[in-house]
């Protein structure tokens, strides 16, 4: 018997919107624990051939910044049930990490990133299509106590890219994706009954693929 395809999520919306808590209610809701989590992030392009300089002025926020054609191309590997040895990335080094992780698939796929909804082969291959919506300052501090723990970046970079690229970056390639989502989930107060419609959507079309 042909395994079944495995269904395929992604997770949209702003920096340190909220995203991955959302997931979590929906896979809790849902009674989902056989599910493989894709960071969108660890697809950055490799940048071993340019100096830290020139690392730090790249533009993290712009779709080119993002190797989509290798995700699109790990993606379709993923969905035919074969497994990928996925790349990882090094925030501290702006760049690609020598480690690459072998992941393998799983009934339930998520890939989460501020990004992800940009590319249309990508957007093509999804079952659903979420984009998570939260206040701007409360995303800024997010991301803020986010960079200086998890990160180690320091204050004034952390503030210096949020001016120069996050915030424009939001507002010219992020916020705009809201459209290709089937369902915007509002993350500054209960969410409840969006979890509720999304985890109904999942068993729906989990039900139509066996």
């Amino acid at each position: 018997m042909q395994p079944l395809k495995p269904f395929l999520i992604l997770v949209a919306g702003g920096s340190a919107s909220g995203k991955s808590t959302v997931v979590s209610k929906i896979l809790e809701k849902a009674g989902l624990d056989d599910v493989l989590i894709i960071k969108h992030d660890d697809y950055y392009n490799n940048q071993d051939d340019m100096t830290m300089d020139e690392r730090l002025k790249v533009n993290y926020d712009h779709p080119n910044s993002l190797d989509d054609k290798l995700l699109y191309k790990d993606l379709i590997e993923l969905l035919k049930g074969n497994e990928i040895s996925k790349p990882t990335y090094d925030f501290v080094n702006y760049t690609r990490s020598k480690e690459t992780e072998i992941v393998k698939p799983k009934p339930v796929i998520i890939v989460e990133g501020i990004l992800i909804l940009t590319n249309k082969k990508i957007r093509d291959l999804a079952d659903i299509k979420l984009f998570v919506e939260s206040d701007d300052d409360v995303r800024f501090i997010r991301r803020l106590k986010r960079d200086l723990v998890e990160r180690g970046r320091s204050l004034e970079s952390i503030v210096s890219q949020y001016l120069e690229t996050v915030k424009p970056m939001h507002y010219e390639f992020v916020k705009p994706t809201k459209r290709y989502a089937d369902i915007i989930i509002p993350n500054d107060q209960t969410h409840d009954v969006a979890v509720d419609v999304i985890t109904g959507k999942i068993k729906q079309i989990s039900g139509e693929k066996k």
